[in-house]
């Protein structure tokens, strides 16, 4: 093997998850992907019409799908799930809209003193795909990337302390921790035949039975991380080495530009086209 075949070798252990190709959004600065989209996420939460949120959301959609490509459960979710949710949420706010507001559209439906007008949805129809197309922006890092890599990017390139990030990951890592060691305390008491009765009463005293072992559960953790951060010298030095690079690219500053000018495209020249 050639030095340089062994150079790019190393140098691509280097870059771990991120030396993908370039149409894996997996393989973009997780700066990028999850706080890149925020512009237009404040920009879509001030909208009120209905074709600037439907379109944003569709191409943060259409990225999702071929850039992220996720699970097919997660596809499911994407393509069933948000209409079933838009189409609740439109009429729930369409019915709580004043009608004072809108009493100089078309009225659709009368039910006794209850009134349902066309613009009552309309308002409702915006405000659910806003929220959509907000749903779907999030989801452009959060299903891109992970904390641990957050994490990473924020000490290599913004220079955050690495006490302070490390130090915040490993407070988050203890949510999901906390959920399996509940999970196992209550199997434990259901092979034990546990019984606290049923009602609201048993319940509370259901929860304090749980609440001591996860209290002494979560200690005896914390005392581990501790000893195992003390024992690779965390804290000891300014700066730490890191086994994984995160780089910025030609292609993070393509796929941020794309992101605003797509977004300013739809906003200025496509949604008012259309709308007119």
């Amino acid at each position: 093997m050639t030095a340089a075949a062994v150079t790019s070798r190393a140098g691509t252990a280097r870059l771990g998850p991120f030396a993908g190709p370039a149409w894996d959004l997996r393989t973009y600065d997780p700066l990028v992907t999850a706080l890149g989209p925020l512009p237009v996420v404040v920009y879509v939460f001030t909208t009120r019409d209905v074709l600037t949120p439907a379109l944003i959301g569709l191409a943060a959609l259409a990225v999702i799908l071929v850039m992220v490509r996720p699970p097919g459960r997660v596809v499911a979710a994407l393509l069933l799930g948000l209409p079933a949710l838009a189409a609740v949420m439109t009429v729930s706010f369409g019915v709580l809209t004043d009608p004072r507001g809108v009493d100089d559209t078309t009225l659709l439906l009368t039910v006794g003193r209850f009134e349902l007008w066309s613009g009552a949805l309309t308002v409702g129809l915006a405000t659910s795909l806003r929220t959509c197309a907000l749903l779907l922006l999030v989801l452009i890092g959060g299903l891109s990337t992970t904390g641990q890599d957050v994490v990473r990017a924020m000490v290599q390139q913004l220079r955050v302390p690495y006490r302070v990030g490390y130090a915040a990951l490993a407070a988050l890592r203890f949510v999901p921790r906390f959920g399996h060691e509940l999970e196992v305390i209550r199997a434990a008491h259901r092979v034990r035949g546990v019984d606290h009765g049923r009602g609201p009463l048993a319940s509370a005293r259901r929860q304090v039975g749980y609440a001591v072992p996860l209290l002494a559960g979560g200690i005896r953790h914390g005392e581990r991380v501790s000893l195992a951060m003390e024992a690779r010298a965390f804290g000891a030095h300014p700066t730490r080495t890191e086994r994984v690079v995160v780089p910025f690219r030609v292609r993070d500053v393509v796929f941020l530009l794309a992101t605003w000018g797509v977004a300013a495209a739809i906003a200025l020249v496509v949604a008012p086209a259309l709308s007119g």
